[in-house]
This record gives structure tokens, C-alpha cells and sequence, in this order.
């Protein structure tokens, strides 16, 4: 599927439910959706924009019903789809999985049942399982950011990295974003998980600032990480040092780089409302039998001063 049919799809489901206009259906189905629970800011969006889908399709759509659940790790959002299956009898299936690893075997018994699949933002250990993946683009933040530290250190410069969890995606952001920077004067001191934490991110930038002298920039790939990497810098007294760089579109930090605050001067894209769209694209393939099997890659956008004021969410928790 391209991203243009794609697109339209989630614009034409999106319109219909915001008239209040439904496809007429005689046939009623039931959509479960699981996610994890919020234990940071991203995921507290995901949680956000999945319940106001859910809300806004079940108004849209009489015909649609959904079993929203989040879960804190993977054997419960295991026992979530099984109870889907078994007692709630779902059609189809929008998952955001925890750990996608682990989760990819419970997965794939709701496809081998006959439900239609949508896993969103983290693959999965085995190909071919979901009917639709929609998530952002891992490989391009990685890239756009390294594009960005090439042109801000023409002459190159000392950074470090503090990486997300020891999953795909995050593999996928650091090996374009090493790649982005190979033959350049960029040297990276320094590299680190940080489980898209802030706590995480504070205390391994404490640990950066103690073992290293000179710091240029931050990579900090997210912005819940950041908001640690920001506040490490400034109990240091070394904020006037460096620039950091995370990732998401965190409105604290959008509105940082919409100040022309020099700590903080750009940010990736990377919304947790691709759940939402992720809800939208699979409610179309029941309500109206519309094709939208494939690949649904949402562009990480370089957020700068000039463009800020457009990935600036008011209402969201993140």
C-alpha cells in the first residue's frame, strides 16, 4: 500500500467520523486494542489518542464496538489478547506490543484464529504476521538527526548517545543515524541505554558529564530522555556547553525549540498519534471493506523554529 493510498484512506475515515456519517453495515464488529501502559510520556500519549479514537469511531460507527486495554508488561498484555479472543470474540486486532519480541508468538495465535492484525510502531520477530504495520519512520529520525548534526558540526565535534531500549526500532534509529555521519569529523565518545526514560537519562548524562571534559552535542534520541539530559546539564552548570537534540514531538520540548532556546535547537518527529491512525485505517477495513493491508510509514520531520507551531499539540498529555 502506498503512502499516498494510504493517506487518503486515513483522511477519508477520519472525515466521515467527524460528520458523524457512517457506512451503513449490517454486520457488527468488535475491535480490540491494546497498548502499554503509560510509564512515560510517549506511551501516556498512546494511551490518550487510542481512547479518543475508540471515542470518536464508536460514535462514527454503531456498528463498531472496542475492547481498549493497556497492559505493564507482556504477560499481561499476553492474557489481554487471549482474553479477546476467547471471551470477547474480536474481529480484528490493533496492537502496540510492549515487547514486540515477546509478544510476537501471542500475536500470532489472534492471526491464526482468523483476526485481522495491525501492529503499530514496533515490529515484530517474525515477518508476515499483521495485515497492516503502521509506525513512524525509525530509520529516518535516525537519519534526519545525523543530517542535522553534520550540518550544525561542519567541522566536526565530540557527542554521545543515549539510546532508547534494546529493541528493533531502536536499532533502526542508531544504525541510520551512525550511518548518517560516517566520513565525517563526528565522534562519539560515548553511548548508552536509556530506556526512553528521563531518570534513565539523567543519570547516564551525570555519568557522561563526570567522564567527559569536552561534550559538543547530545543525541538523546527522545524527548522523555531529554527532559533527564536537560536537567543533568543544568545542575552541572555545563547547559551553555552543548546542544542536545531528542525526539517525538514532546510539547515541553516544542515549545523549547519554538523559543529559539539554543539548548534545545531542533527536534524529530515521531508522534504517539500514529496509534489513532493505526485504529483509523483498520475501523475502514471493517465499516467500508476497503483495502488497506501493507505498509503505512509515518515521515520523521525535522521540527525547527519555523515549523514548531504545527507539532504543537495543546491538549495532549505528551
Amino acid at each position: 500500500m502506498s503512502l499516498f493510498k494510504a493517506a487518503a484512506l486515513a483522511v477519508t475515515i477520519g472525515s466521515l467520523a467527524l460528520g458523524g456519517t457512517a457506512i451503513a453495515q449490517e454486520k457488527s464488529y468488535v475491535i480490540g486494542v491494546s497498548v502499554p501502559t503509560a510509564d512515560h510520556g510517549w506511551t501516556g500519549g498512546v494511551n490518550f489518542f487510542a481512547q479518543q479514537a475508540v471515542d470518536r469511531l464508536s460514535k462514527a460507527y454503531p456498528n463498531l464496538s472496542f475492547v481498549l486495554t493497556s497492559a505493564p508488561d507482556s504477560t499481561k498484555q499476553a492474557a489481554d489478547l487471549e482474553d479477546m479472543v476467547t471471551t470477547r470474540n474480536i474481529d480484528g486486532l490493533v496492537i502496540l506490543p510492549g515487547d514486540p519480541d515477546a509478544m510476537t508468538s501471542s500475536i500470532k495465535k489472534v492471526k491464526d484464529a482468523g483476526k485481522w492484525v495491525t501492529v503499530v510502531d514496533r515490529a515484530l520477530s517474525q515477518p508476515g504476521i499483521e495485515d497492516l504495520y503502521v509506525a513512524g519512520d525509525n530509520p529516518g529520525l535516525g537519519t534526519t538527526t545525523a543530517n542535522y548534526f553534520k550540518e550544525a558540526l561542519p567541522d566536526g565535534g565530540n557527542i554521545v548517545i543515549l539510546r532508547g531500549a534494546p529493541i528493533p526500532i531502536d536499532a533502526q534509529r542508531v544504525d541510520a543515524f551512525m550511518a548518517g555521519i560516517e566520513g565525517t569529523d563526528i565522534k562519539v565518545l560515548d553511548s548508552q541505554f536509556a530506556n526512553w526514560n528521563r531518570d534513565d537519562g539523567y543519570k547516564i548524562m551525570q555519568d557522561f558529564l563526570t567522564k567527559y571534559d569536552k561534550i559538543d552535542a547530545v543525541w538523546a534520541q527522545d524527548d522523555d530522555t531529554l527532559v533527564g539530559v536537560l536537567k543533568a546539564l543544568k545542575e552541572a552548570g555545563r547547559d551553555k556547553e552543548m546542544w542536545s537534540v531528542g525526539g517525538a514531538g514532546m510539547n515541553q520540548i516544542i515549545k523549547m525549540v519554538e523559543a529559539g532556546d539554543p539548548a534545545v535547537p531542533v527536534d524529530v518527529s515521531y508522534n504517539p498519534n500514529m496509534v489513532a491512525t493505526a485504529i483509523d485505517l483498520t475501523a475502514l477495513h471493517f465499516v467500508a471493506g476497503a483495502q488497506v493491508d501493507g505498509r503505512f510509514i509515518i515521515n520523521s520531520t525535522l521540527i525547527t523554529k519555523d515549523n514548531a507551531a504545527e507539532f504543537d499539540y495543546e491538549n495532549t498529555p505528551f
